[in-house]
């Protein structure tokens, strides 16, 4: 089977002749220009061969050209620090104003798409990163001011989350251009450490689904789950065909996943503890056993979210390899 064909066999359920598989990977410093973007993110896939590449750019991309500063301080995972927060007081919202997202920073990514499409042709499927129009929020006021204001500010906080919204659709329809596969949906706030399912429900649901449905003719489209006390049961009836979230972390497992999300699962090894921290071993022995847990159907092998930048080039090379000699 080539990428494409293995992919679609497992999102559909059906035999392959190995499990899929994919890390990805945020490419600090790198990540500000097309030109150094576009090459650091195909450089990680032509040493490893993943069967999908996920584009991962700082959090900040979509946010920058409403002036929003961030700096990149040597996080371990190649993340980048956010310096004082756009939104300053509840009024700040108003300011908000839809942008070209084929310029600035939003335009760069565009740029390092056309790039890494033109190298990966239609051998390998890219998907693009996009962060939900609530995690967005966030990175413009905070964590703590996002709770206060969603709740004391209603009428405010759902215009704001429609403007975003309506930004986010501009960049995808630009890089629906570029030749991607798919997105890679970000739900950084779909947990019940930060919000009651209702409170997701009213300030959440309606703008993912109105870009997840803006997208859902592409095939591979990758809803991610992040942190801990997940909202999995909400979110299983969303459109897309691969979840992932951190299943050695939180729950559900993978097994029990799978009885809930009709499509395939990704995930199975640790991203810090196991491939950050252990050994090869260590790597081959809890994606084996993710195989063994999905018995290798609508299982794609990976990682709740991104590799630590620091993680051993041998522990990567373990988890690519190992699904070759996992039983068929």
């Amino acid at each position: 089977m080539d990428k494409r064909e293995r992919l679609q066999a497992t999102i559909a359920g059906e035999a392959v002749d190995r499990v899929a598989v994919s890390a990805w990977r945020h490419q600090p410093g790198d990540d500000q220009s097309a030109e150094a973007f576009a090459a650091a993110t195909l450089a990680f896939q032509r040493e490893f061969d993943f069967d999908f590449v996920k584009v991962t750019p700082a959090s900040s991309y979509c946010l920058k050209d409403w002036d929003v500063t961030d700096a990149w301080c040597g996080h371990p995972h190649g993340t980048r620090d956010y310096g004082p927060p756009r939104v300053q007081h509840v009024d700040d919202w108003e300011k908000l104003a839809l942008q070209d997202p084929c310029k600035g920073q939003m335009g760069a990514i565009l740029g390092a798409l056309n790039l890494i499409h033109v190298e990966l042709g239609a051998a390998t499927p890219f998907i693009q990163t996009i962060f939900s129009p609530l995690a967005q929020a966030r990175n413009l006021v905070g964590a703590e001011q996002l709770q206060a204001q969603l709740r004391q500010q209603p009428d405010v906080m759902r215009a704001a989350l429609q403007v975003i919204t309506d930004q986010t659709l501009l960049f995808v329809e630009a890089a629906r251009e570029t030749g991607i596969s798919g997105i890679f949906y970000a739900l950084q706030w779909a947990s019940y450490a930060h919000l009651s399912e209702a409170e997701y429900r009213e300030f959440a649901r309606p703008y993912d689904l109105h870009i997840l449905q803006a997208v859902d003719d592409l095939w591979l489209n990758v809803l991610h789950l992040h942190g801990s006390d997940v909202m999995f049961s909400l979110a299983a009836d969303y459109p897309a065909e691969i979840l992932n979230w951190h299943d050695r972390e939180t729950p559900p497992s993978l097994g029990e996943g799978l009885k809930q999300w009709p499509q395939a699962v990704c995930g199975g090894v640790r991203q810090e503890a196991t491939l950050m921290q252990g050994t090869v071993d260590d790597v081959r022995g809890e994606a084996l056993d993710a195989i063994r847990a999905t018995g290798g159907r609508r299982f794609v092998l990976g990682t709740g979210c991104v590799a630590p930048i620091v993680t051993p080039y041998g522990n990567l090379r373990a988890l690519r390899d190992v699904v070759e000699m996992a039983p068929k």
